[in-house]
């Protein structure tokens, strides 16, 4: 991780993270927790053991807010607060409905990216500022649900959350595992559109409780699978 000028206006600086890193990061974050929950790694990771993920790093976790009053696209907010853990709420429609669980998991986990990866940067001294000399402002993140999983990169904060709730629900090395069986049976990348490119993206939704949207995106940005046919192969 390394810090850059953060052209968002947001901060002064602001930190950059190589996928890898996220991945790795993530992952350890996983066994760490897993292990000490349950004595093993247990996939699907349980949604309520998601909850106690955030609320180790968070100072409140409202799993039935009304956000309405926000837009009926926000699903998800995370408050930083100088000085303070930060606060995270989780719109109610996807906490009281059943069907839609795949989409409460996801958005716990992209505010967990937030709580996890960004709250540091509002728990610096507020006597003295950031390290660079600019004091964060209390704010508000306001998750969109189609920033879940696939914000731009040039919205930082959404992108690099959003990278986090795949590593966390999905782990790098485990994804992995699942595509390299399925492709020395295939024997070569795989198209998304292609046959085995949905069936690969069912093993993932099955083995992670995840949605179709969520195991696409996650597979597309290890490089599993491409949009096209020029699909790049796996690395380790």
């Amino acid at each position: 991780m390394k810090y850059v000028r953060d052209t968002s206006g947001r901060l002064s600086m602001r930190p950059h993270f190589e996928p890898i890193e996220l991945d790795r990061e993530c992952e350890h974050i996983v066994s760490d927790f897993l292990r000490s929950k349950y004595g093993e790694l247990k996939f699907p990771i349980p949604t309520d053991a998601l909850e106690i993920l955030i609320e180790q790093d968070a100072q409140d976790l409202d799993m039935y807010a009304d956000l309405s009053n926000l837009g009926s696209d926000i699903e998800g907010v995370t408050e930083f607060i100088p000085g303070r853990k930060p606060r995270v709420k989780i719109s109610k429609h996807l906490s009281e409905d059943r069907r839609m669980e795949n989409r409460l998991r996801t958005t716990m986990t992209h505010e967990y990216g937030h709580v996890k990866f960004h709250a540091p940067l509002w728990l610096a001294d507020v006597a003295t500022g950031d390290l660079f000399g600019k004091q964060p402002e209390r704010m508000s993140i306001l998750c969109k649900r189609e920033n879940i999983m696939g914000a731009v990169e040039y919205d930082w904060m959404e992108w690099q959350a959003g990278y986090v709730c795949g590593a966390i629900l999905m782990p790098r090395s485990r994804v992995l595992a699942i595509a390299k069986a399925h492709l020395s049976r295939i024997g070569r990348p795989l198209d998304q559109s292609s046959p085995h490119g949905a069936i690969l993206i069912q093993q993932v939704i099955e083995e992670f409780r995840v949605s179709a949207d969520a195991a696409r995106v996650r597979l597309l940005k290890l490089k599993v699978l491409a949009q096209d046919e020029r699909a790049l192969p796996l690395t380790t």
